[in-house]
């Protein structure tokens, strides 16, 4: 992890002088003028932490410059409330914790870069290809956290690059003592109440869930530049 930081600090220098620089209530008109909602203006219980508006991520460094809220398409809002409901309904104690939801393309471009080349391009979608769900506000970064606020165990960190996060193997992983059965009963409860809310996984990031597919989003939402 760490060479993948120090090539990501000299992208993160370009992309602070490359214009991205709308202010928070800026930003919120342009995303409501996509048709984007908060989802967490629609539901109290959620809580929010959005870590690449913050220092506290993989880069160490602020990417969303006036993105604070999640914002999504009002078709993924809409199931994201429902697995809401869900979760509280089994567990009244629990809430959703948003980690990342709509995505500028900008932003997008700065992570390609950063791992093209490293092993690592699983995790991050190529904006030549049109980019990953979060550029269309149809993908949303999610874990549980208990009443306290603090997230449950999942096996690794959000934005974790390797194996342990991988959703596909984790029967393995449990025998290998790679995750605790506790983190493999939690990311179980998280995904059931994703799908059932209609959402969809993706192999390598147990906190990744799509609304739709790419050739979906493409076709039918604005780009979020």
């Amino acid at each position: 992890m760490s060479r993948l930081i120090r090539l990501i600090i000299p992208c993160v220098l370009l992309l602070l002088h490359a214009g991205h620089s709308r202010a928070e209530g800026e930003m919120d008109r342009y995303l409501s003028g996509l048709g984007l909602v908060d989802v967490s203006r629609r539901d109290s219980t959620l809580r929010v932490d959005i870590r690449y508006a913050t220092p506290d991520n993989i880069i160490g460094t602020v990417l969303y410059n006036g993105i604070t809220g999640a914002w999504l398409r009002p078709e993924a809002a809409i199931r994201l409330l429902k697995a809401q409901r869900l979760l509280r309904e089994r567990h009244p104690s629990y809430s959703l914790l948003i980690y990342d939801a709509a995505r500028p393309m900008s932003v997008q471009r700065l992570m390609w870069n950063t791992v093209k080349g490293t092993g690592k391009t699983n995790y991050v979608s190529n904006p030549a290809n049109g980019g990953g769900l979060h550029n269309y506000g149809m993908a949303v970064d999610v874990t549980i956290a208990d009443a306290t606020g603090v997230p449950l165990p999942m096996g690794t960190p959000f934005d974790y690059f390797g194996e342990e996060a991988h959703t596909g193997n984790e029967d393995s992983l449990l025998k290998r003592g790679r995750i605790t059965r506790e983190a493999f009963l939690n990311r179980r409860l998280l995904r059931d109440v994703m799908k059932q809310a209609g959402f969809m996984t993706i192999p390598y990031e147990w906190w990744h869930f799509n609304a739709c597919t790419r050739k979906e989003a493409i076709l039918k939402y604005p780009l979020i530049d």
